[in-house]
């Protein structure tokens, strides 16, 4: 099996698509707007990615945050709100923030779980900072690290209830970032003894079956590689100070904060301690070129990607509808909507 997840080109697979991923055997995919037009297609789309590899839980991947980070949207999908909405409601009704989170989470598990997907990127932990850049902004669960740890928690036991594991994004933590990595490299600056505050809710969530890097340079740590591609900030911080051991992949390999090819990118995340390389953007040559680069997936890879889709598919029968009207007469509290 390669360790890399791979994107789909549009709403249904070409013939090269799927001839390439039987042969490549990736260890899941990804979905985005492109891939996605209505229940049925994509549910389709789903099956059609099971019964090339035969594999009922496979890992079928997508960014469902809410807010501006949603790839499945109204009027076919329910609308969900960004984090932001629950800190406010944390602010002044700690519990029922949690309640309504869960809901949340829940209600876009059984939403996910119906079109076949099995894992949501889902949910950031990053702890936001004043002044950085807003490419986290609005989608941070607040500013203070036991706040975003109590309501991470609640969206991973909301999406586990409808049988979707979540993933804790993006370690050791983007809230500091002055710019966006989508584009640029973003240098972060802050002491060791600072850098405490990124890493408290991600250390209190480390049994999360699924965590992403993030492609930031951490000087205090290491002065010459991205966290994504650096062995220290994986091994000394991660999976050392953090203490997560499930499922580590990348942020997209593709965004523009790294440099040499994608194929040379995704070998240096693996070497660097990764147990899977995410390539979003469905380019033929760079799939083909990350699964001639990378050696086959390792024994304690594969373990943690069983652990991981384990408990996908299997949901508790709860009306969705009743799930989203919790969430929205708790949200009233602070004067949120949906």
């Amino acid at each position: 099996m390669t360790p890399a997840i791979f994107g789909i080109s549009g709403p249904a697979l070409t013939a090269e698509e799927r001839a390439f991923f039987k042969e490549a055997d990736p260890a899941g995919y990804i979905l985005f707007g492109r891939n996605i037009e209505n229940r049925a297609q994509v549910r389709a789309l789903t099956d059609d990615l099971r019964s090339i590899h035969g594999r009922e839980r496979l890992l079928v991947s997508i960014d469902q945050e809410g807010g501006r980070v949603a790839r499945m949207r109204p009027p076919e999908w329910s609308p969900f709100p960004a984090g932001a909405a629950f800190d406010a409601l944390y602010e002044i009704a700690p519990s029922s923030a949690i309640a309504a989170v869960r809901a949340n989470a829940q209600a876009m598990g059984i939403e996910l779980a119906e079109a076949g997907v099995t894992v949501d990127f889902h949910p950031p932990l990053d702890v936001r900072q004043p002044g950085a850049h807003d490419v986290i902004g609005d989608r941070a669960l607040g500013s203070e690290p036991l706040r975003v740890a109590a309501l991470g928690r609640a969206i991973l036991e909301g999406l586990a209830a409808a049988g979707v594991t979540g993933c804790i994004k993006h370690m050791p933590g983007h809230g500091r970032s002055q710019c966006d990595t989508h584009k640029e490299m973003p240098t972060i600056t802050a002491s060791e003894e600072e850098l405490e505050v990124d890493l408290a809710p991600f250390r209190a969530l480390n049994s999360a079956l699924v965590g992403m890097t993030g492609h930031l340079l951490f000087t205090a740590w290491d002065s010459e590689n991205p966290a994504t591609l650096s062995p220290t900030i994986i091994g000394d911080i991660i999976r050392g100070k953090i203490g997560f051991d499930g499922l580590l992949l990348t942020d997209d390999i593709d965004m523009e904060a790294l440099d040499g090819t994608i194929p040379e990118r995704s070998e240096r995340a693996i070497a660097a301690g990764c147990d899977l390389v995410l390539n979003c953007w469905a380019k033929i040559d760079d799939m083909v070129g990350i699964a001639d680069r990378l050696p086959a997936m390792g024994a304690k890879t594969a373990d943690r990607l069983d652990r991981a889709l384990a408990g996908t598919g299997a949901t508790e029968a709860v009306d969705k509808a009743a799930l989203l009207a919790t969430r929205d007469q708790l949200l009233a509290l602070a004067g949120e909507a949906a």
